[in-house]
């Protein structure tokens, strides 16, 4: 079994995250933390307990952490995600409830309480981790592995044209996280999934109707004569699911299966956004990617540098600038992911969550 401790700002691409461990049946979710990104702190949190239950998932622990980052303003980005964070998906209101615990005491608590066995996955800013830390600086040394779906390096910003969305929310987080990994041994080092790589992970139309299909919601997609295709819609057959850049903005899943149908309406969300800034009909699956990386399930090669983030200049704060060849003279501080395989990758996160919602009730029709 594999263990891994989530911290997250749920978030569209948070979403196929969890639920892709969730349908990984040798991963153990000890606790979810939430802090400030994409959205509010606990609507983080609502999402996370409204996911689990879709999933059929109840008793995994959610824990709200940092609502703000450590010293600059917080600003969320609901015109990526959406209002709730989701996109277009509406889940009902969650019957679990947020834990009393802050974030900062479950990292700390369940660290110490299972050294060297949990695996650290951060897909959202770095600020609840880097409170962690200022309680327990031997978390590095305690945990099993860290990754982070974060930072650019020598490519193209997504916030600002050097940053990457989850260090610009917390630069100063960023920063403390990746002194505390200074000097460690090199197995030890945080992997960093960076722009440059999961950018790659870019979803499109035909991997959404691959996944209803892996699912059972769909069939694939025929051309038949019209009045077959009349028969087969009077006889209750399954339709592609066909998210596509023709349709109306906002249109919804018909599927029946409550994840298909919630993943097809975030995403749809996703990709119009994506669209809307001129990089085509697709999504980028940075945290999905982070995820499959975590658990060991897709192929993927690092290069150790010492990593440092801007805090101080006005234009480039948030900014990561990595140093691969020892110019500055400083131990390495992270592991950078410098190849990935997005086919296989797809293939992974696909087959994995189709059979999740393969064994999900239908909605009534």
């Amino acid at each position: 079994m594999q263990s891994v401790l989530m911290d997250v700002d749920t978030g569209i691409d948070d979403a196929l995250a969890l639920v892709y461990l969730l349908s990984r049946p040798e991963v153990t979710i000890q606790a979810i933390t939430c802090t400030a990104g994409n959205v509010g702190a606990r609507q983080v949190a609502l999402n996370n307990l409204a996911l689990l239950e879709l999933c059929g998932r109840t008793g995994v622990e959610v824990a709200v952490g940092a609502e703000v980052p450590l010293e600059i303003p917080l600003v969320t980005t609901e015109e990526t995600h959406g209002p709730q964070g989701i996109g277009y998906a509406e889940l009902p209101k969650p019957a679990g409830e947020i834990s009393p615990r802050h974030a900062v005491d479950v990292w700390v608590e369940t660290v110490r309480a299972h050294p060297g066995e949990i695996t650290g996955l951060i897909t959202g800013p770095l600020t609840n981790f880097a409170l962690a830390l200022r309680r327990e600086p031997e978390l590095p040394r305690l945990l099993k592995g860290l990754v982070i779906m974060g930072g650019c390096f020598n490519y193209q910003g997504n916030t600002t044209p050097t940053a990457e969305w989850n260090v610009s929310v917390d630069p100063h987080a960023a920063q403390e996280v990746f002194a505390a990994y200074s000097g460690l041994p090199q197995d030890s080092l945080p992997v960093v999934c960076a722009l440059e790589t999961t950018e790659r992970i870019e979803m499109r139309p035909e991997h959404l109707q691959r996944l209803a299909e892996a699912a059972g919601a769909a069939e694939p997609e025929l051309v038949l004569p019209e009045h077959l295709q009349r028969l087969a819609e009077a006889a209750g057959a399954a339709e592609p699911e066909l998210v596509l850049p023709e349709q109306p903005e906002g249109q919804r899943s018909r599927s029946r299966n409550p994840l298909v149908a919630c993943l097809s309406d975030a995403i749809r969300f996703y990709m119009e956004f994506h669209r809307l800034y001129d990089q085509g009909f697709v999504a980028h699956m940075h945290d999905a990617f982070a995820a499959a990386v975590a658990v060991g399930r897709t192929p993927y090669a690092t290069r150790p540098a010492t990593v440092h983030v801007e805090t101080g200049s006005p234009r480039l704060i948030g900014t990561t600038v990595a140093d691969f060849r020892g110019i500055w003279k400083e131990p390495a501080n992270a592991r950078i992911v410098t190849s990935n395989d997005p086919g296989q990758c797809f293939d992974e996160l696909i087959s994995s969550v189709g059979a999740l919602a393969r064994s999900l009730p239908l909605r009534s029709s």
